[in-house]
């Protein structure tokens, strides 16, 4: 280690701060937060690192800076502005390269209202951003079918107005605007619609409501109907809007929401601005595990990152899971029941569909990443050295102990690898012994395997459960394989995993892809078993019958079934058919033999 390091790290504050990590280029390598910054710079020097790539990164520093600062949220804040303004190597980056689109209220008299992607500080309100476009639009879309406003860039300031240098144009003629070029319509009343309409894009509907219900009356009372009718419409236009968009409680206000699942490689978070019971925002992005971050570590960045892009000031954050880390004036709550358990679910839901998503569209566009990705996960759930890139299955299959057969099959990559199945029949086992046919056949198996120095599988999977899985362990053991490979048991009925020497099973969730492999590779192992035992048995009963027929041996049966394969046929072959593959004499028996000449 660099003497310069050593030294910094024997010397390290212990406050909340920020920490640096520097190569010998000078390059920024990696930005992190603590709480105490001792104790967690050194974690990194410990001989017991926990992945490759934190060690990889750790043989890289040459020297570190900190920075203290007062809390462990302010450590947040610091972080993250540092990992946009530097984008270290090794740092998860949750900034999106998307240009996002944003509502504009234009700072103008009479306000025009638009979609945009650019955010020009000139004082104008924007609300967004909106992680779709579609969303937005139809929230724009609904704002134009209730309020009638002006959609041209003239300056309509009150001189120009008042000197009369515009004219009205079509859209106040075809109704969609109400002339305030020419001063048809006050400031006052147009202003009033701006300020329901920003209501709206809140989601606070009662002001806008309560200006469409008070149009309405004012029609009604001057004996407008028609005039009514067509607010009616638009109020019936917002309502139908806003029960679209109510998800919640509507008394569940002002809240932002997180949901999160992850894999080995990633993790996907949702996120809910929630204001009035309406969902007015919704966003979930990816973010890449770099140095096998936990989701506590991102789902901190990503509060904080997410909550900045969409310019959130809620006082009440709904999470998952609890978090160290502690924001001034604002409430980081796991609801445990009700409407607020219910929209952290949907949140996660969210989450998880997205996830899917992009899954799907790797296994597509990058298969061998979407391999790798598997391969990674079923590592780590069965606890495994290396990666299962070689899985050989075994089941053993026989009815009332005839005729027994075990399948071995093979899979590489998570899919079958046809040629390398195979078919054993137990030699020193008599009857239906499973345990005993396990035995034989793992010995069997990779004792040719060594014998010929093939390559060995990563994870041999049992069907069955204890007893099956030790009786193959047995036989590892005699081979000095134990230990070596990976072997398990997974158990029909409740589909649990056991592992060699641990009473205790392994139950994997139900959606698990790791589960899902190992599901198909066991229900492969018993479909090759089982065809192969069926035509074993066929095989056998045919047999059977012909060697009723005296002076007609194996050799005479086996020759005639390769040539009509079926009993049936040989029963309807002509004398001369049966002449041409045995001869007259051997002929002549077999079809006395079934035509009742004998």
């Amino acid at each position: 280690m660099n003497p310069s390091l050593e030294l910094q790290l024997k010397t390290l504050p212990s406050e909340p701060g920020v920490y640096r990590y520097y190569d010998k280029n000078d390059q920024l390598l990696y930005v992190g937060k603590a709480k105490h910054l001792k104790k967690r710079v050194l974690s990194y020097f410990n001989k017991n690192l926990p992945g490759y790539r934190i060690k990889i990164m750790v043989g890289k520093i040459v020297r570190l800076e900190t920075t203290i600062v007062n809390s462990e949220y302010d450590a947040l804040l610091l972080e993250n502005n540092l990992i946009k303004e530097h984008r270290p190597f090794y740092n998860v980056l949750l900034k999106d390269d998307k240009t996002y689109p944003w509502i504009c209220i234009k700072n103008e008299n009479f306000p025009r209202i638009f979609l945009t992607r650019n955010v020009i500080k000139d004082g104008s309100e924007y609300y967004g951003p909106y992680a779709k476009v579609r969303p937005a639009k139809i929230l724009l879309d609904t704002i134009k079918h209730i309020y009638k406003l002006r959609t041209c860039n003239l300056n309509l300031a009150p001189a120009k107005i008042d000197e009369g240098k515009y004219k009205v144009c079509l859209e106040y003629h075809i109704k969609n605007c109400e002339g305030p070029c020419e001063d048809l319509e006050s400031k006052e009343d147009y202003d009033e619609k701006i300020d329901a309409i920003r209501g709206i894009i809140k989601g606070d509907f009662r002001k806008a409501k309560e200006y469409l219900v008070n149009q309405m009356m004012k029609h009604a009372e001057n004996l407008k109907f028609e005039e009514a009718q067509i607010i009616k419409e638009r109020l019936d236009i917002l309502e139908d809007y806003q029960a679209k968009n109510t998800v919640v409680n509507p008394n569940i206000d002002d809240v932002d929401v997180f949901g999160m699942t992850s894999d080995e490689t990633a993790a996907y978070v949702n996120f809910f601005k929630i204001r009035n019971g309406n969902i007015i925002q919704s966003f979930t992005t990816e973010i890449k595990k770099i140095l096998e971050e936990t989701d506590e570590d991102i789902m901190e960045e990503a509060l904080i990152e997410i909550r900045q892009k969409f310019s959130s000031d809620s006082k009440e954050v709904l999470l998952p899971f609890h978090l160290s880390v502690e924001i001034p004036n604002v409430k980081l709550i796991v609801p445990k029941v009700g409407d607020k358990k219910r929209i952290v679910e949907l949140s996660e839901k969210n989450a998880k569909e997205y996830r899917l998503e992009k899954l799907k569209q790797v296994q597509i566009v990058d298969p061998e990443r979407h391999t790798t990705r598997i391969m990674a996960e079923m590592q780590k759930l069965l606890r495994m050295p290396v990666e299962p890139r070689h899985i050989e299955g075994f089941d053993n299959s026989n009815i009332q102990g005839t005729n027994p057969v075990s399948a071995c099959v093979v899979f590489k990559d998570g899919k079958p690898s046809k040629a390398d199945y195979r078919i054993f029949h137990p030699k020193t086992v008599e009857g239906a012994n499973d345990f005993a046919t396990m035995e034989e056949v793992i010995y069997r198996r990779y004792k040719r395997m060594l014998d010929e120095g093939e390559d060995l599988p990563q994870l041999i999977l049992i069907d069955g459960g204890k007893g099956q899985l030790s009786s193959a362990v047995k036989s590892l053991k005699l081979l000095g394989l134990y230990g070596k490979i990976t072997i398990v048991g997974i158990a029909k009925r409740l589909e649990e995993i056991f592992f060699p020497e641990d009473s205790i099973p392994l139950y994997l969730d139900k959606k698990s892809e790791t589960l899902k492999i190992l599901q198909r590779v066991r229900d492969e192992a018993h479909r090759f078993g089982v065809k192969h035992h069926r035509t074993r048995r066929k095989n056998s009963t045919i047999k059977s019958e012909l060697e009723e027929i005296p002076g007609v041996g194996e050799k005479t049966i086996e020759l005639l079934l390769s040539k009509l394969k079926s009993v049936k046929r040989i029963k309807e072959s002509s004398m001369e058919t049966l002449e041409e593959i045995l001869g007259k004499s051997k002929a002549k028996v077999i079809y006395d033999y079934f035509n009742g000449n004998s």
